[in-house]
């Protein structure tokens, strides 16, 4: 995140309104306008289709595919791409660019079979089961692995500080899908909800072709060493278990909610409850300015503390090591303390904006009463996404396994005891387990600033590890079994 850091920083020294300004709007482009430009891209082609004078039944089939899209999407891609970053940077720092393709194959193959493990037996169910027509399973079925492809592509163009190109990338895919769309309304007779699938399925494999184009003319050697990559998925199962453990927390809670009374089966596969559902969204879009504070604040601030200190480690006084350490950490509980007062500001102007005026949108009833509890979990749930990456930082991967492992149990056992409260409370499953996970992150964080010498100069080993047959523990043996002294052939040495 180093180049991000660099352009913002000649954005706010300047120290005006107007680069403020301009600077959360670079970080707001290069963070979230992926998501934006996907739900910008639905909402216009819904309105030029003429999506709500469909029956109901087919706009929530849309709705459902769309939704189970995205979010297997994330949960399948997630145990991989954690571990596959941490090797890349690797690779990177190490200056082997030869060995990223190797790592680019074994992981696109990873991510394909994993996800179709899952994909195909619930596009079995929803065509045999829920009598859903071959083509819509189909083209449901490529989303959900055109959209694999897309975040896995993202990850090697992150890693490349290309922000604006993964930016300009998803443009030009949901223009493509806008355009797709009203072709294929006026030149065919295909229906609107297969008309809305078939063009976002085109818009994302565009999106996928261009990161994959990319980073094939970034890395055109190939070192052919792939059990190097696999080796660090046991080196690091770790951030396999953290990764997913957090993705699986942030969806726990729905799937709770997904078997209570309140839910919908649509066509016999799909299974959601649409109040929750929406009220989960809002409930992120009301705090996901965190992640924008988050990147601009840490890259501008906190990365050249910690910078320094690694420097002071290699090469510095003890004293240097020292001073430098207690400067660290005293950013970091500034940066923490700054983005809870600037988010909270923010999240409660937002909150009362969506208590006002969305109301005059039909979004009352039973969204608007789980909306307020679900606010406030999901602003602690950024404050501790903040302090996982701090532990990340450390290579804490243990505290950060804890955290993530604390908050995906207490959601999904907070979220089982809500449904038994009224609709106001059922958001405590979401508040319970951030709460948990941020408190066992702080505990951690507290545990490394008085540990971290252990921690850092403790871990490595004199001798190269290896595997093979232990050799034997005598050096010289002196007298054979019948008390004779013996000469040591291995060593060549006599009596």
């Amino acid at each position: 995140m180093a180049g991000l850091g660099v352009k913002l920083n000649r954005i706010f020294d300047k120290n005006t309104i107007t680069t403020d300004i301009i600077g959360m709007g670079y970080a707001s482009m290069v963070t979230v306008s992926p998501m934006i430009l996907v739900i910008l891209a639905i909402l216009i082609s819904q309105t030029a289709l003429g999506f709500s004078k469909i029956g109901y039944a087919q706009r929530e089939l849309l709705a459902c595919t769309i939704l189970y899209i995205f979010i297997f999407a994330l949960l399948t891609a997630s145990p991989f791409n954690s571990v596959l970053s941490r090797y890349l940077s690797d690779v990177i720092y190490e200056e082997r660019f030869e060995d990223i393709m190797p790592c680019f194959h074994v992981g696109m193959v990873i991510n394909i079979v994993f996800s179709s493990l899952f994909g195909i037996p619930f596009c079995l169910h929803e065509y045999f089961v829920g009598e859903v027509s071959l083509v819509f399973v189909f083209a449901g079925y490529c989303g959900y692995m055109a959209l694999i492809l897309v975040f896995y592509a993202m990850l090697y163009l992150s890693i490349c500080k290309d922000y604006k190109k993964i930016s300009l990338f998803f443009l030009i895919g949901m223009l493509a899908a806008i355009l797709l769309g009203l072709l294929l309304k006026y030149f065919t007779g295909i229906e609107i909800t297969l008309i809305m699938l078939i063009s976002l399925d085109v818009g994302f494999l565009l999106i996928a072709a261009l990161e994959i184009a990319v980073v094939r003319s970034y890395f055109q050697e190939d070192s052919g060493e792939y059990k190097a990559v696999l080796y660090y998925f046991r080196r690091y199962w770790k951030l396999v278990a953290t990764n997913f453990l957090y993705t699986l927390g942030l969806y726990i809670h729905n799937f709770v909610f997904w078997t209570t009374d309140y839910r919908m089966v649509v066509a016999k596969s799909f299974v959601c409850m649409t109040a929750y559902d929406m009220a989960t969204c809002l409930a992120m879009f009301t705090n996901i300015s965190a992640t924008v504070i988050f990147i601009s604040r840490v890259e501008m601030h906190f990365h050249e503390r910690y910078k320094t200190y690694s420097e002071a480690v290699i090469g510095g006084r003890y004293m240097d090591i020292q001073l430098a350490k207690k400067r660290m950490f005293r950013q970091l509980s500034e940066e923490l303390m700054n983005l809870v007062r600037v988010q909270f500001i923010i999240s409660v102007v937002i909150y009362f904006i969506c208590v006002i005026f969305l109301t005059q949108f039909s979004f009352g009833g039973m969204v608007m009463k789980i909306y307020p509890c679900l606010a406030a979990a999901y602003f602690i749930l950024f404050i501790m996404y903040s302090a996982i990456i701090f532990l990340y930082y450390f290579n804490d991967l243990t505290g950060a396994m804890l955290t993530a492992g604390m908050f995906c149990l207490g959601t999904g056992i907070g979220a089982f005891l809500s449904t038994y409260l009224t609709e106001i409370w059922f958001g405590a499953g979401v508040l319970m387990g951030s709460f948990l996970g941020w408190g066992v992150s702080f505990l951690r964080m507290r545990w490394l600033e008085d540990h971290l010498d252990d921690h850092i100069f403790c871990r490595g080993t004199i001798l190269k590890k290896g595997k093979g047959k232990m050799p034997s523990s005598i050096a010289f043996n002196r007298y054979d079994g019948t008390g004779i002294k013996k000469e040591d052939e291995s060593f060549g040495v006599g009596n």
